[in-house]
């Protein structure tokens, strides 16, 4: 498997984490030597569930009970791409209390730190760079714009190749969208034995969901004027 996904023009680590936390459907909660699955997350995402805070604001969670904790997530495409596993999030912490998985109201979790793995290795994340991040505003919305792109627009996405730089190598047999985020579109081109990346960035970062089908009708419009005039567009 080869990657050459370029982080110019994309998401930070701190951005890719805040919004596979937000987004997320399910994580798995291993504390007190156990492991909990929490698969229904009613759309409130992970921090739904957990509230993060530093350790000089724990109070509980400082003196008396401490229990370590592990919140892991898996971030999978919604396209059917080979090899569909996109990154895995792993948030490391204290709970003053043993983890109860039939709590309804959110658990605090002293935070000590977040692992960002994907394509390009692995990151860490600060809580401060959580908190001050803002949410992508295709976050929560990404799985159904990327599938309608495959059911509806199938024959469309193929054309983003004339935008990728420097140019694909020969052979590719079948092109998919592997992500999209404010700052553009991540296509999967899948050959015959392997597969990489490739990113086609959006001209301005979206910064409202109304703004996307815009940009990505601009980026379609680009490829066409590239099979007409052999130029990139200025």
């Amino acid at each position: 498997m080869r990657h050459f996904l370029s982080r110019a023009g994309a998401p930070s680590a701190a951005e890719r984490v805040r919004s596979i936390l937000a987004a997320a459907h399910s994580m798995t909660v291993v504390s007190d030597g156990r492991g909990h699955e929490v698969r229904r997350l009613d759309g409130l995402g992970a921090m739904g569930h957990f509230h993060l805070h530093a350790p000089c604001e724990s109070g509980g969670a400082s003196t008396g009970t401490r229990v370590p904790v592990r919140l892991e997530l898996t971030d999978i495409a919604p396209t059917p791409v080979r090899d569909r596993l996109r990154a895995r999030v792993t948030l490391t912490g204290v709970l003053g209390a043993p983890y109860d998985a039939e709590a309804t109201e959110s658990t605090c979790m002293e935070f000590r730190q977040a692992v960002l793995e994907d394509a390009a290795g692995r990151s860490y994340v600060t809580l401060p760079e959580l908190e001050t991040t803002e949410l992508d505003p295709l976050a929560m919305c990404e799985a159904g714009m990327l599938t309608h792109l495959v059911d509806e627009h199938a024959d469309l996405v193929p054309r983003l190749l004339r935008l990728v730089r420097p140019r694909p190598e020969g052979g590719v047999r079948r092109v998919l969208p592997l992500a999209v985020d404010r700052y553009g579109l991540t296509l999967r081109l899948e050959y015959r034995r392997t597969h990489r990346d490739a990113r086609v960035p959006f001209r301005t970062p979206v910064r409202h969901i109304d703004h996307v089908g815009t940009q990505i009708h601009a980026l379609l419009a680009a490829s066409r004027r590239i099979s007409h005039t052999g130029r990139m567009p200025a």
